[in-house]
């Protein structure tokens, strides 16, 4: 279970983050929707190791935040060009997990076989369409097993069809019990998929 408790961040003495709290149950998703400078993903980039917070609580299972714990799917899926996609999943458990070789790719193809891109382990991502990197980028932060996943709007580059299958894709991997976290504007996609949704607004400066 992820608990933030009153969570502040400020940046050049301008406030983007006033007492946020929440409680997130394993295996739920919560999405967390606002306007464009909200502080959406500034406070993902918090929960995600990625940024400091100048006070407030995050506890995983009622302990002391772990950043280990967290995976991140990022808007422009930052996968690595000169990489092929086998090679993108298994270079992070292996450098840091320690895993073989031969287990961090068993691993991967079973991850790619889950998100339907069997057979394209050996293609890179200059060959692979926008909705085909996200499920690559999403297979390489499950490789690092995390217990929390989050995502910094998954449906934004991405045509009608394609937010229908990334609201299926999320679905299932819930299925598995993994517990979610989505950053999104998009409303209508974030109430498919939501078990709890947070509102945040932009904080004014008075």
């Amino acid at each position: 279970m992820l608990e933030v408790k009153n969570l502040c961040k400020e940046f050049n003495n301008r406030p983007i983050l006033k007492d946020i709290s929440f409680t997130l149950k394993d295996g739920e998703i919560m999405t967390i929707v606002g306007p464009s400078g909200a502080g959406k993903t500034t406070l993902l980039r918090i929960i995600a190791g990625l940024e400091t917070k100048d006070s407030g609580e995050i506890l995983i299972d009622g302990k002391p935040f772990d950043s280990g714990k967290v995976g991140v799917v990022f808007q422009e899926y930052n996968l690595f060009p000169n990489l092929n996609v086998l090679q993108n999943i298994t270079l992070a458990p292996t450098l840091v997990l320690k895993e073989s070789k031969e287990e961090a790719e068993k691993n991967a193809k079973n991850l790619l076989l889950r998100l339907q891109m069997k057979g394209r382990e050996q293609q890179y991502p200059y060959e692979l369409s926008g909705g085909q990197k996200q499920r690559v980028a999403i297979a390489r932060a499950l490789a690092m097993k995390p217990r929390i996943l989050c995502y910094d709007e998954p449906t934004s580059a991405l045509d009608p069809n394609l937010r229908k299958e990334v609201e299926k894709m999320i679905l299932n991997l819930k299925q598995s019990g993994l517990t979610q976290l989505i950053i999104t504007h998009d409303l209508h996609f974030a109430e498919n998929v939501a078990d709890q949704m947070l509102k945040v607004e932009p904080l004014s400066e008075a």
